[in-house]
């Protein structure tokens, strides 16, 4: 029976893995250094960001993923930089990404902006050792194939903006890399291609109400594409209110608040609309934002992205 339960939550694992191998945030408006390394620096200060994400929450082993980027202009404004580290874990499997990026922008026009540049880094993969203790499981080729990985990955992004909307397209990795040593099976890390997009309207005369709607794309090969919608209200530049909705997976509500004119906070809740509705009571997600402005002279405030 013991094998039995192990086999049926594997198959529930790898299928989850395949359609979602990179982890997956409704505030990505907010963290989307860690998909395109070409918004790097695009907030015209040293910007740092926290978020922790429990998705699938009372299902044992559901992911748990906390994320940390900091990013910031040098003194040429046209050169961005960045770091992102990524740490999430499904059951007894952990991820580890970190990657160093890079952005070069262009000036189309007074207000209109074009970055493009690199992502560079690795992925460490691990299984719990006391999974591998289990004598049921110790000698299973899908595991020992898998314990304690290293692997080398760049990507790519490009990023056009203006003050009032954006739309950018990225790769944050592009080489498969194939973890496959005994034939047994085949293990590919898939390549995944995002776009991504947002606007933000005056919904007043005074302008002391905003609406922003964004929108993200993920296509992986041998997934079905995934589609994220979200729609938020911005009052007195303070407070984000709003609603999310990932297409035959989740619907959702956000809300942040601008806390000083340096810090923002951040709450989201997604409640499952597929398969897996009997079996969780939703995801959370937190965020925290700060960024440090050096020059307030050359910082254009409010910043919307």
């Amino acid at each position: 029976m013991k094998r039995k339960i192990l086999t049926f939550v594997i198959g529930v694992v790898t299928y989850c893995a395949n359609a979602q191998q990179t982890p997956q945030f409704t505030q990505y408006m907010y963290n989307t250094i860690s998909i395109n390394p070409a918004y790097a620096g695009s907030r015209e200060a040293l910007t740092i960001v926290g978020l922790h994400r429990s998705q699938w929450v009372g299902m044992d082993g559901g992911p748990v993923t906390q994320t940390l980027s900091i990013h910031t202009p040098l003194r040429n404004e046209r050169i961005g930089i960045g770091f992102s580290f990524i740490n999430d874990q499904l059951g007894d499997e952990r991820n580890n990404y970190a990657y160093l990026d890079f952005a070069y922008t262009v000036n189309l026009s007074e207000q209109t902006k074009l970055a493009f540049g690199p992502k560079v880094g690795f992925s460490y993969y691990t299984l719990d050792e006391s999974l591998l203790t289990d004598p049921e499981v110790a000698n299973d080729p899908y595991f020992l194939d898998k314990y304690n990985r290293w692997t080398p990955n760049v990507g790519f992004g490009l990023y056009l903006h203006q003050p009032r909307w954006y739309v950018g397209f990225s790769s944050p990795r592009l080489i498969e890399n194939d973890y496959t040593k005994n034939g047994f099976y085949r293990a590919l890390e898939q390549s995944h291609f995002y776009g991504i997009a947002g606007y933000v309207f005056d919904i007043n005369n005074s302008g002391s109400i905003k609406m922003k709607p964004t929108a993200l794309v993920k296509l992986t090969k041998g997934a079905p594409a995934s589609y994220d919608a979200t729609l938020s209200f911005l009052f007195n530049e303070k407070l984000w209110v709003g609603g999310s909705y990932r297409f035959d997976d989740s619907a959702g509500a956000l809300v942040s608040f601008q806390i000083s004119e340096q810090l923002q906070i951040g709450y989201a809740y997604d409640y499952p609309m597929s398969d897996l509705k009997p079996y969780t009571s939703g995801s959370h997600e937190i965020m925290l934002m700060f960024d440090f402005k050096f020059n307030k002279s050359k910082y254009k405030s409010p910043r919307y992205f």
